[in-house]
């Protein structure tokens, strides 16, 4: 059984659709020069103009107070050229730093249409920003000649419509997985800190870390650190830097950034061999009563006590002589072990991408872009 839209597209366009330059099609808008400071100073929660700027950059701001303002008061298609190349559909009234643009036409149908089309090809604008210095960006021409399916209107009103409510649909469901992955995280973190929490259970001894664990940091890598190595290089922050062909720290390792913005008080865990970068801590049980799996656990529910020694001068560090001293609870191996089973199925469903509710989530946002993809995919009509 045919689809509407296929019924629609062998009814009125059988032969293909004309692919045109969107300069032909659409209308091109100019924004508003205004700088960063100007838009801090008139920034205003209550007012009727939403302003964009680079990458996720926006404010609010009642229009007698943006100077020179030329507001968009027409359903648009923002292209946010610097910085995080992307495209944005507007309908209310808004402006934007003049070095983006948008597009409009006297059609809403065909602008939303457009914004379908442009976001589907998104990865080949990113594409056209790359080595264009630290900041990515486009120029005006890249958007200005790329070529877009002109479907007569009646296709394009029932392919936005599909498309609307196929994203209307998989933003609920995003949303409801994303509120459940944030419930079990809680859920997480209140099982791991009650499964540590000894202050009840009788005679539990607290070693000083440095007692207990070997701690050090690691060294700069002589190779380049990419993407094709087989080794994980971790230093500071909160996720990986990269990768290398050679390694320097054995597996089953707890890690903690010595330096950094944003990563002091972060707690992870090497499986695999990896490098461990100069403003790393590394951490492994030099004792045979302290399981290395149950250490990263209990080492994670004393985040507080890390943050506590945080040196906030300049870059925020953490001292070993000062990490050394953080007690840590070490009961029987038996009850580490059951504690360690109970947490790594709640790790597993929590964190790791290949299972669990991440990578439903991310399944979800491919079975969109798939079917958008499809539905935008037209045979070129021969002249």
């Amino acid at each position: 059984m045919m689809s509407r839209i296929e019924e629609l597209i062998e009814r009125l366009c059988p032969d293909g659709v004309e692919y045109k330059p969107v300069k032909t099609v659409y209308k091109r808008l100019r924004g508003t020069p205004i700088t960063a400071g100007k838009m801090k100073e008139i920034a205003d929660s209550s007012g009727e103009i939403k302003i964009f700027a680079g990458g996720q950059t926006m404010i609010y701001a009642h229009e007698k107070d943006i100077p020179k303002a030329n507001i968009t008061r027409v359903p648009a298609v923002l292209v946010q050229s610097r910085g995080t190349i992307d495209f944005v559909y507007y309908e209310q009234s808004f402006t934007f730093k003049n070095e983006m643009w948008a597009y409009t036409s006297d059609d809403r149908t065909s602008v939303k249409f457009l914004y379908h089309v442009l976001k589907a090809n998104a990865e080949t604008f990113r594409n056209a920003a790359s080595g264009m210095g630290s900041m990515p960006q486009i120029s005006l021409k890249v958007t200005e000649e790329f070529k877009v399916p002109v479907p007569p209107m009646e296709v394009q009103e029932e392919i936005v419509r599909v498309l609307d409510s196929f994203a209307e649909l998989e933003s609920e469901l995003e949303s409801e997985l994303e509120s459940e992955l944030e419930a079990r995280k809680r859920q997480y973190a209140y099982y791991r800190d009650k499964l540590l929490d000894f202050s009840s259970r009788g005679e539990i001894a607290w070693i000083p870390l440095g007692e207990i664990v070997s701690i050090s940091t690691g060294s700069k890598p002589q190779d380049d650190i990419a993407n094709v190595g087989k080794y994980r290089f971790v230093n500071a922050g909160t996720s990986e830097s990269g990768f290398l062909c050679d390694w320097n720290t054995e597996g089953d390792t707890t890690t903690t950034p010595s330096r950094g913005q944003g990563g002091i008080g972060y707690v992870g865990y090497e499986r695999e061999p990896f490098w461990c970068g100069p403003l790393c801590y590394r951490m492994k049980s030099k004792s045979p009563s302290l399981n290395d799996r149950y250490f990263y656990y209990a080492l994670c529910s004393l985040r507080r006590s890390i943050l506590a020694y945080m040196k906030e001068g300049g870059t925020p560090a953490v001292n070993r002589s000062d990490l050394i001293r953080i007690p840590i609870p070490v009961p029987s191996l038996e009850e580490q072990e059951r504690i360690v089973v109970i947490l790594d199925k709640f790790d597993t469903l929590v964190n790791d991408i290949s299972a669990g509710l991440p990578a439903e989530i991310e399944a979800r946002r491919k079975q969109y872009a798939y079917y958008r993809d499809k539905l935008l995919s037209f045979k070129e009509k021969v002249a």
